[in-house]
Parts: C-alpha cells; sequence; structure tokens
C-alpha cells in the first residue's frame, strides 16, 4: 500500500522485565505499519540515560527500522553530550531528538547548557550533519515561557541552530496547531512540524500531564471524559473516536506526518491507525 504520511512512534525506556516484554510486542507490531523512526525518551536529568542507549539499539538491531534517542542537555556537561553522541555515532545511530529537558526534583541545574539552541549548535559542532535533529514545538505555548511571542522566538533559534525537524507537544485543538504553522511560514521556519499525537486512555493521568506540560484539554472533553468515571472502556472507546477525528483534520488540512506518544502500549495507537487506512 502507497501511503504518502509519514509516522513515528514514541516510546519510553521499560524499568522492569515485564515492561521490557510489552514493548517488544508494541514495537514488532508497529514495525509493521512501516514507520519513519520510532524515538525514545530521556528521563529528567539523563536519569534514564543507559537504558535509552540500550533500548535505541535494540529497537534499530530488532526491526531494521530507524531509532531516535531523546537527548535532553539541562545539567549536563559538554563532556558527557560528546559521550554520548560518540556512542550513538559509533553505532549506527542517526537521527537524534534534541531537548531541554527537566530535572529531577531537588536537583541544581548545574551543567553546560540550559536551552535546546545550544544543544543543537553543540551537536552541528561536533558531529557536522552526521544526526537528523527533531526538536520540540509548542503549539499552546511551553508553560514556562513568559508567553507566544518569546515561545515563538526561542523555536526559530532551535531551527537556525541546524534542526532538521519538529514534533509537537500533544494538543486537542487543532486550530492552535495549523495558526502555529502559519506563524512558523511566516517567519520564515521551513523545516517539517509533526504534529504529536497522544491516545486517551486514562482520564487522570492525562489531566495530570497535560496540567505539567502546557496542554490544554477543551471543557467539552474534560466533562465528557470525567463523566465517564471509572468505566476505562469507554473513555477509551471516546479517545479513539477523538484522536481518529483530530487526525482526520490534520491529515485534510495538509500534514506529512504524525508522531504518536503510544505510552509503549499497541492500542490504542493501532485503532486509530487503522480507522485513518493507514493499514492495508
Amino acid at each position: 500500500m502507497e501511503r504518502s504520511l509519514s509516522l513515528s512512534f514514541e516510546f519510553f525506556p521499560p524499568r522492569s522485565e515485564k515492561i521490557a516484554a510489552q514493548l517488544r510486542n508494541t514495537y514488532r507490531t508497529l514495525a509493521d505499519l512501516r514507520p519513519a523512526y520510532f524515538s525514545v525518551t530521556y528521563g529528567a536529568g539523563g536519569t534514564t540515560r543507559d537504558k535509552t542507549f540500550e533500548t535505541v539499539l535494540e529497537i534499530q538491531r530488532e526491526t531494521g527500522i530507524e531509532a531516535a534517542p531523546h537527548l535532553s542537555c539541562i545539567g549536563s556537561t559538554r563532556d558527557e553530550i560528546c559521550q554520548i553522541l560518540d556512542g550513538y555515532q559509533h553505532r549506527g545511530i542517526r537521527r537524534i531528538v534534541a531537548l531541554r529537558g527537566d530535572l529531577p526534583s531537588g536537583m541544581r541545574a548545574d551543567g553546560d547548557f540550559h536551552y535546546a539552541n545550544e544543544l543543537v549548535t553543540f551537536i552541528r559542532e561536533q558531529t557536522g550533519q552526521t544526526f537528523h535533529i527533531e526538536v520540540a514545538a509548542y503549539p499552546e505555548t511551553h508553560p514556562q515561557a513568559p508567553g507566544y511571542p518569546a515561545d515563538l522566538l526561542n523555536f526559530k533559534r532551535k531551527v537556525a541552530a541546524g534542526a532538521n525537524g519538529a514534533i509537537t507537544q500533544y494538543f486537542y485543538n487543532v486550530d492552535a496547531y495549523f495558526y502555529f504553522l502559519g506563524d512558523c511560514r511566516r517567519e520564515g521556519i521551513e523545516i517539517p512540524i509533526v504534529p504529536g499525537i497522544m491516545p486517551i486512555t486514562n482520564y487522570s493521568q492525562l489531566a495530570r500531564f497535560s496540567d505539567m506540560c502546557g496542554a490544554e484539554i477543551p471543557r467539552w472533553m474534560r466533562k465528557r471524559l470525567e463523566s465517564y468515571g471509572d468505566d476505562l472502556e469507554s473513555i477509551r472507546s471516546f479517545g479513539v473516536e477523538v484522536i481518529t477525528d483530530l487526525c482526520q483534520k490534520l491529515i485534510r488540512g495538509g500534514v506529512t506526518g504524525l508522531h504518536f506518544y503510544t505510552m509503549n502500549r499497541t492500542e490504542p495507537t493501532l485503532t486509530i491507525c487503522r480507522n485513518l487506512g493507514l493499514i492495508a
């Protein structure tokens, strides 16, 4: 089946053998959708550094599909980042998701980097064009930014530093994405900006994530999800319907890719992709 829409799927490093087995089943199943790449997150302050490294190498080895480690810089030294880049470079990893990242609670922000654009600049200085670099974008504004104009300027700095593409924070208001995309194009930002898609499986967890990252859950969605209480089946069914509709609007609007935050689960991502006609 020919498909013009590029897919990518995000995982987190497993913390136990049970979760590792679940992840293997997930990436093997989603590999059948022929994604452009898989990505693997990096814990606050580099707390999952080794696990991220191992997981990325395993996925790329087992599936033959490109795997992209997240790499955050806050609290890290130039030597530490150099060591990580060297490790990936010598093991055939050619894509990186470069982020500022967060520090674990109580940890000081010592280190040589403060912003993601500094990390992107450093990667280019050290490795040239070896890596395809993805960065983060925030259609609804980063929660720590002083405002939308400042956040847009921060994004522009990351692009100027050498980013090849961007993945957005998830959102449920499609207009927020398209207005942001329009502002980027008017600023001369031409890199692909792929929408991040967060399936809905657990309302309390989603509400907590959204409060932390500044992603708005529209009031009508909150009220509907709250009305289901602990009825997980209804929450997931409603979530599939909402996310399918969101993706359809994005595709009609001309997006060239979708990036799914899978939470290491095959479902509901697989069902959503099937609803969109992306599975033969």
